[in-house]
């Protein structure tokens, strides 16, 4: 069957009541939007979920796919002693992908249980009532155009899969909003994540590549990465875009946007 969801989201741990608690309500349009989300992944009887975090525990300058068959929830850095969920890995996607792109992609597996919170934010907010299996996949120290050809590597193996395929790009925007926020302040903030935002609408996303890796740096973004791996996912397909919320309340900007293939 094929990619039949994919979309952006963030993964702030504040969106989960167990950690948010009285501030998960100034979270509110977005946790709307995660609950349509949600809706349209059981109604697409998602089998296979590929989630793009920017967030591994593992350093390493090449692409990375963690090749665990079981994952596992702990929050517990964040002080969320209650979340327990597990979750199994598509380990015959996995390694199909990792023969194919040996020798063509800086691609490396991992095998770690334990989710990065850029994967099990989203996880948890998403499959509620469906459990699919997931391939966590991280990017690489390159620029984004090499995000984007890995992510049309991706995409061979992923549109030739009998399975139902979906795609979740974990992405922040900036984190420079507000002077309280833990990066500081940036005055660029704003006006970076209007302009990623407006190039996803209009899928500009040669402008978007050639972001200039100065303002990526200077706005403290951590999604440009996943969702240049999305892009490439998605290249040559014929897809709409669809904003479903963006706010920034703590100072990060944070974009929920749903792609209809």
């Amino acid at each position: 069957m094929s990619i039949v969801f994919a979309a952006i989201t963030p993964h702030s741990p504040l969106l989960l009541p167990t950690i948010g608690k009285e501030h998960v309500n100034q979270l509110s349009a977005t946790r709307i939007a995660f609950s349509q989300l949600a809706e349209d992944m059981y109604s697409h009887k998602i089998e296979t979920l590929l989630i793009i975090s920017p967030h591994c525990t593992v350093k390493n300058s090449a692409f990375l796919i963690n090749q665990s068959p079981e994952f596992i929830a702990n929050l517990e850095k964040f002080g969320d002693f209650t979340t327990k969920s597990n979750y199994q890995g598509d380990l015959g996607l996995t390694h199909e992908i990792r023969e194919g792109l040996e020798v063509e992609a800086p691609l490396n597996l991992i095998t770690m249980s334990e989710l990065d919170y850029g994967s099990l934010i989203p996880l948890e907010l998403l499959t509620m009532g469906l459990k699919p299996q997931i391939m966590p996949v991280y990017p690489s120290t390159g620029n984004l155009q090499d995000h984007f050809i890995f992510g049309q590597q991706l995409k061979n193996f992923l549109i030739s899969s009998p399975k139902r395929i979906g795609i979740i790009a974990s992405s922040d925007l900036s984190h420079k909003h507000a002077v309280s926020a833990p990066a500081g302040y940036s005055p660029k903030a704003q006006k970076f994540d209007y302009k990623v935002i407006e190039l996803l609408q209009k899928k500009q996303t040669s402008d978007l590549l050639n972001l200039k890796p100065e303002l990526l740096a200077e706005v403290a973004e951590c999604g440009l990465r996943p969702i240049s791996i999305l892009l490439g996912i998605l290249d040559k397909t014929n897809y709409s875009v669809q904003k479903l919320s963006y706010e920034s309340p703590f100072g990060v900007g944070y974009l929920t946007m749903k792609f209809n293939i």
